[in-house]
């Protein structure tokens, strides 16, 4: 049979615009190996016609946006072993020794909201857009002592690598195949 690019899921939960315009970075360069659909997290996903699945979303207070979180805990128990990717966006630009540390110690915390069963293939942090515009005084010292700027602190080469391995490691599929046992798996909802 001939293959036929693997259909991919990236769902992303924003809260200024920055996460989607990383679910729409990667999605680009999966497109040269992969039939792409970018969607915001909600509550009535049908992932029945995918065959992997990358999920992001903004962090707030070390924890993904609740439509994420939400749609991940409907997300787990139906993927069936279908590959899932994972990425958060905040505000502490992973670049550099210390900043490495926070940010997988974010990591860490983040993944602990997760469903266990979720199993991502890998859960990479991106630094987001951050406006300090009504940050109260403990925010703008936690910043400071991260040392910590606003501005915009996405690593659009670190994004495009990401995107590139996930592509790299992405099912092949043969015309056809997965689609009827796929076909019956029932829509993830509330």
């Amino acid at each position: 049979m001939a293959d036929v690019l693997p259909r991919v899921l990236i769902v992303h939960a924003t809260a200024s615009g920055s996460t989607a315009e990383i679910a729409e970075r990667i999605a680009g360069r999966l497109r040269t190996v992969a039939d792409v659909e970018v969607r915001p997290a909600g509550p009535e996903l049908d992932v029945g016609p995918y065959d992997a699945f990358v999920l992001g979303s903004a962090v707030h207070d070390m924890a993904w946006l609740e439509p994420a979180r939400a749609l991940a805990g409907r997300l787990a128990p139906v993927l069936g072993g279908r590959p899932v990717w994972c990425f958060s966006v905040a505000g502490i630009d992973p670049r550099g020794l210390v900043r490495r540390w926070m940010a997988s110690q974010e990591v860490a915390r983040i993944a602990q909201g997760l469903p266990a069963d979720l199993a991502p293939r890998d859960h990479r942090l991106f630094g987001g857009v951050v406006h300090m515009d009504g940050v109260p005084l403990w925010g703008r010292l936690f910043y400071l002592l991260a040392r910590q700027r606003a501005g915009d602190h996405r690593d659009w080469p670190a994004v495009t690598a990401w995107a590139d391995g996930i592509a790299a490691a992405l099912p092949a599929r043969s015309a056809g195949a997965g689609s009827p046992e796929r076909a019956h798996r029932p829509p993830v909802g509330p």
